[in-house]
C-alpha cells in the first residue's frame, strides 16, 4: 500500500510539475503574444498618424505655394484657393490668411475688411480690444481672411496675432526658417474651445525673401493625433509641450483634457514620435488591459486543467492499481495460509512423533522385564501425567515457553507443597520444559518414598540461578533433599538414572552430577541458557502463531 501510495504521489507530483511548466510557458507566450500585438498596433497607428500631420503640412505648404497676388491687404485672399483647399481636405476648423502689413497699410486693410463684409473690421489686439494704430511702428500680423466664414470666425479677422502668446512666437518662427511651423496645444475658435494646434506656412511674394504673411490651419488635437476606436489594445496620451509631466488625452466624448502623468503606469507605457510642423510630438501609448494580468489568468486556467487531468489520472491509477493489488494480496494470503497450514501440520507432525517417542521410550523403560507391576504401573502414570501438564502449558502458551516454576505445580509433581522453590522466573523452550518437567517429577517421586533418621519426610530445595550475560550465560540448577542418606532414600530406577544422568544433560546441551552429603541428597544440573530458552524454537513457533502480514 506503501508503494501504491508513493507511485501515485509521484504520478502526481509529475503531474503537478508539467502543470506549472505549462502554465509558465503559456504566461511567457501570452505576454510575448499580447507584447507583439501591443507593439504593431502602436506601431499602425503611429504610422497613420504621422501620414495624416504629412498630409496636413502638404497641403500648408501646397495652400502658400498658390498665392500669387500683388497686394497682400486684399481681404479675400483665401477665394482663389478655396476650391483647392477644400479639394484636398476638408478637417481644418479654420483656414486663415494672415498678413504682415505696415503701419502705413494698416488703414487700407480696415476699409477691405469692411469691403469684405466683416461684421468688425478694426484692427485691434488678439484678445478683441482696442489697438492704438498711432503708436505702432514695425510691421504687425493681421488676420484678413477666413475659411469658412461662419459668424464665429468672421468675428476673428482684424484682429493682430504678433502679440498672441502662442501664436507670436509661432508667426516668428515660422517667418526666421521659412518653413511651416506648428503652434502648441491652444483653444481654438474661442477661449473655450476645443485644443488644437495652429499649423503656419510662409507666403513669398516674388522676388521677396522675407514672407509677406502666412496660411494657417487650424486642426482639433483629438482627431489629428489622440485618435483611436474602442476596440483598439491601447489609448494614446499627447505629450504636453507646455508642461514637464503633463499630458493631453481624449475622454470618452472626444474632448481633449490635461492631466498628470502617473509615473507607475508611465513605466510600462510606449512611446512613438512624430514631426509636424518643424517639431517632435511625443505620442505615449498605454494598453488598455493588464497583460501580465491575462497572462496570469490564461495560466492559472492551463495549471487548472493541467491539475485536473492530474486528478483524473491519479484517481484511475490508483483505482486500478488499488483493486490489481487487493485481488494479489487476497491471492498472496490464500497462497501464505496454505503454506502456513502445510508448515504448522508438518511441525505437529514433528511435535507429535517427539511426544510419542519420549512416551515409548517412558513405557519401555518403565515396564522392563521384571519390574514390579504396581509400582511400574504407579511410575508410569506419574510420568506420563507429567508430559501431559506440560503440554498443556505448552499449548495454553501458544508453544512459546513455559515459565520454569510453573513445572513445580501440584498437578504433576508429587507432593510438591513439601518443596521449596527458589530462583529467578525464567521461560523455558518447548523442549527444555519436556525433559525438565520429566526431570523434576523423577526427583520428586523418589524423595517421597525416602525416610529420614528421625522419621519424618525429607525436605526439598529446588532452586536455580543465571550466571553471566548474554551469550555467556549459565543456567545452574541445583536439587537438594534433606534428612536423608544413601541408606535410607531409595536407589534412582534404571529409567531415571539415564534420565538424570544422559537424557536430561544432553536435552540442554550441559552436564550433570548426583552425590550424597552427609544429610542431603543434592542432583545438580549446569546448562548454557541458549539451549534452555532456545530462540531459534520459539521463532519458529512465532511464525506459526503470528497472523499473515498483509502483501505490500
Amino acid at each position: 500500500m506503501v508503494r501504491l501510495g508513493f507511485i501515485t504521489g509521484f504520478i502526481a507530483l509529475i503531474g503537478v510539475l508539467l502543470s506549472g511548466l505549462a502554465a509558465y510557458r503559456v504566461h511567457d507566450q501570452e505576454l510575448t503574444v499580447e507584447g507583439i500585438a501591443l507593439a504593431r498596433a502602436i506601431d499602425v497607428n503611429a504610422s497613420l498618424v504621422q501620414d495624416r500631420l504629412t498630409e496636413r503640412e502638404l497641403l500648408a505648404r501646397v495652400a502658400s505655394g498658390l498665392f500669387r497676388s500683388p497686394s497682400v491687404v486684399k481681404a479675400n485672399m483665401l477665394q482663389p484657393l478655396r476650391s483647392s483647399i477644400y479639394a484636398f481636405k476638408t478637417d481644418f476648423v479654420l483656414a486663415g490668411w494672415v498678413a504682415r502689413l505696415r503701419p502705413e497699410e494698416l488703414e487700407a486693410a480696415r476699409a477691405q475688411l469692411a469691403n469684405a463684409g466683416f461684421p468688425n473690421p478694426t484692427i485691434r489686439n488678439f484678445d478683441d480690444t482696442p489697438l492704438d494704430l498711432a503708436a505702432i511702428t514695425h510691421p504687425v500680423e493681421v488676420l484678413m481672411d477666413v475659411e469658412p466664414r461662419s459668424d464665429q470666425a468672421k468675428d476673428l479677422a482684424g484682429r493682430t496675432l504678433d502679440q498672441h502668446p502662442i501664436l507670436g512666437p509661432m508667426l516668428m518662427r515660422a517667418m526666421t526658417e521659412n518653413k511651416s511651423v506648428a503652434s502648441n496645444p491652444m483653444p481654438l475658435l474661442r477661449p473655450d474651445g476645443p485644443i488644437g494646434l495652429v499649423l503656419a506656412a510662409p507666403v513669398l511674394q516674388e522676388g521677396e525673401a522675407q514672407a509677406a504673411g502666412f496660411v494657417t490651419f487650424s486642426y482639433e488635437l483629438a482627431p489629428l493625433m489622440l485618435a483611436n476606436d474602442d476596440l483598439s489594445l491601447f489609448s494614446v496620451a499627447l505629450k504636453d509641450p507646455d508642461t514637464d509631466n503633463g499630458e493631453l488625452v481624449a475622454n470618452d466624448q472626444g474632448l481633449v483634457v490635461s492631466r498628470t502623468a502617473n509615473p507607475q503606469t508611465a513605466a510600462s507605457a510606449v512611446t512613438r514620435t512624430v514631426a509636424f510642423g518643424g517639431r517632435d510630438w511625443s505620442l505615449t501609448y498605454y494598453a488598455k488591459t493588464d497583460a501580465t494580468l491575462r497572462a496570469r489568468q490564461t495560466a492559472a486556467i492551463v495549471a487548472a486543467i493541467g491539475l485536473a487531468l492530474t486528478a483524473i489520472v491519479c484517481g484511475l491509477f490508483g483505482y486500478v492499481a488499488y483493486n490489481n493489488l487487493r485481488l494479489s494480496r487476497e491471492i498472496q494470503a490464500r497462497i501464505g495460509f496454505e503454506r502456513r497450514l502445510t508448515a504448522v501440520i508438518d511441525e505437529l507432525n514433528h511435535r507429535v512423533k517427539n511426544i510419542l517417542a519420549v512416551i515409548q521410550s517412558i513405557i519401555t523403560r518403565t515396564l522392563r522385564h521384571g519390574s514390579d507391576i504396581d509400582v511400574a504401573r504407579e511410575l508410569l502414570i506419574g510420568r506420563i501425567h507429567a508430559m501431559s501438564n506440560v503440554v498443556s502449558l505448552l499449548s495454553e502458551s501458544q508453544w512459546q515457553g513455559v515459565k520454569l516454576k510453573g513445572l513445580f505445580e501440584a498437578r504433576a509433581i508429587p507432593h510438591a507443597d513439601r518443596i521449596a522453590i527458589t530462583g529467578p522466573d525464567i521461560t523455558v523452550s518447548a523442549r527444555a520444559a519436556q525433559s525438565l518437567s520429566l526431570l523434576f517429577f523423577e526427583l520428586a517421586s523418589h524423595s517421597d518414598e525416602g525416610l529420614s533418621l528421625v522419621g519424618k519426610h525429607p525436605h526439598i530445595m529446588a532452586h536455580w540461578e543465571v550466571n553471566g550475560e548474554k551469550a555467556d550465560a549459565i543456567f545452574h540448577f541445583r536439587w537438594e533433599e534433606f534428612n536423608t542418606s544413601a541408606a535410607t532414600r531409595r536407589a534412582d530406577s534404571d529409567f531415571g538414572v539415564i534420565l538424570l544422568d544422559r537424557v536430561a544433560p544432553e536435552a540442554l546441551g550441559g552436564t550433570s552430577k548426583r552425590y550424597f552429603t552427609d544429610v542431603s541428597y543434592v542432583y545438580e544440573l549446569t546448562a548454557p541458557m541458549d539451549t534452555v530458552v532456545d530462540m531459534s524454537e520459539r521463532d519458529r513457533t512465532e511464525q506459526f502463531s503470528a497472523p499473515l502480514k498483509p502483501v505490500r
